[in-house]
């Protein structure tokens, strides 16, 4: 892909869509999209695509995630089409748009999860990149399924307080805790390029994380990244992962309980939202295929706070994908009403 646009179309040849500005609708008024964008029902239309997958029958603790996609759409009205940080400019070179929600079956998770990855399958044979909204985090391995028919074996970065990597929950081999064990076997990841960040809390053992290290998992738990940039750790990914299909799945958990209380299982001394913005910034480059945010859980949170942060992570999980411009910044005079050049 390249920086260049071609009239009012994405490098791609699809027509390129805006989002609805807060000064011609104001933002509490409108049909509730992602973004404020268009709701297109067809993914041959565009180059990336939001999906909301509304379930939660895969949690073994607090239910009504299945409402996480209609309050982060909700809360994602106040985000405006420019990064001011990076200078990113999606709208300017990719055809993005929201795809609405997978119709999930509320009553049988194995159905639910057929459904999801039929549905991302079609997705992806349109040449849609998917952005899903979650949701429990059973969906992440029906979308793998979908991307390893697509991609084959992907590389993973995963944020998040808990691997996901149990054999079993209550005896059952299909809930959110189990999907990076069942994407291992049935070899729809790459081991050797699987990071897992921000890890920790209680475990059932003291060998919860050794089954990933034991599998080639890069395993880094969140008493490394206290108190520190996490600019170096996204340099040294960069350059593992370079080349390859890359998928990002990010639960909200990750997160300090302090920054996003609405989730249902929160653990304490988690990433702050700085380390999660230098985590998605750091993936630019990256050849990234799809991402998911999930675990939003709006009873938990009624000011909304979590699913306008889970909604801000996902514009700049758009930002740093393939094809993106980046606008040129005027550069800053040495010094400017007495600040240093870094201060400017």
């Amino acid at each position: 892909m390249t920086d260049t646009i071609h009239g009012n179309n994405s490098i791609s040849g699809r027509r390129l869509n805006q989002p609805i500005s807060g000064n011609e609708i104001p933002r509490f008024a409108g049909i509730t999209t992602m973004l404020r964008l268009p709701h297109v029902e067809d993914p041959k239309q565009l180059d990336v695509g939001f999906i909301g997958v509304p379930l939660d029958i895969g949690t073994a603790n607090k239910s009504g995630t299945r409402y996480g996609p209609r309050q982060i759409r909700a809360e994602s009205a106040m985000i405006r089409a420019c990064n001011q940080a990076t200078r990113a400019a999606p709208y300017e070179s990719l055809a993005v748009g929201d795809l609405g929600d997978v119709a999930t079956n509320p009553y049988s998770l194995e159905r639910a999860v057929d459904g999801i990855e039929e549905h991302f399958s079609r997705i992806l044979d349109a040449d849609c990149i998917p952005l899903a909204m979650g949701g429990d985090h059973t969906l992440t391995l029906p979308i793998l399924r979908a991307m390893a028919k697509k991609h084959g074996p992907v590389a993973v970065i995963h944020v998040d307080a808990h691997a996901d990597s149990n054999d079993h929950m209550f005896h059952e081999k299909l809930n959110h805790g189990v999907m990076f064990r069942r994407a291992m076997e049935e070899r729809l990841i790459d081991p050797n390029f699987l990071v897992q960040i921000g890890l920790r809390g209680t475990g059932y053992t003291h060998n919860d994380f050794d089954w990933g290290r034991s599998q080639g998992f890069w395993i880094v738990p969140v008493e490394r990244c206290w108190h520190r940039s996490l600019g170096p750790l996204l340099d040294e990914i960069r350059m593992k992962f370079d080349g390859k299909p890359v998928y990002v799945s990010f639960d909200i958990d990750s997160l300090d309980p302090a920054f996003a209380p609405g989730t249902g299982a929160i653990e304490p001394g988690g990433l702050t939202i700085i380390q999660a913005l230098e985590i998605i910034r750091g993936m630019k480059g990256l050849n990234i295929v799809g991402c998911d945010l999930v675990e939003v859980l709006p009873f938990c949170d009624p000011s909304g706070n979590t699913a306008g942060i889970a909604a801000n992570l996902l514009f700049e999980m758009l930002c740093i994908l393939p094809g993106v411009k980046y606008n040129k910044s005027i550069e800053p005079s040495s010094c400017r009403d007495g600040l240093p050049t870094d201060w400017i």
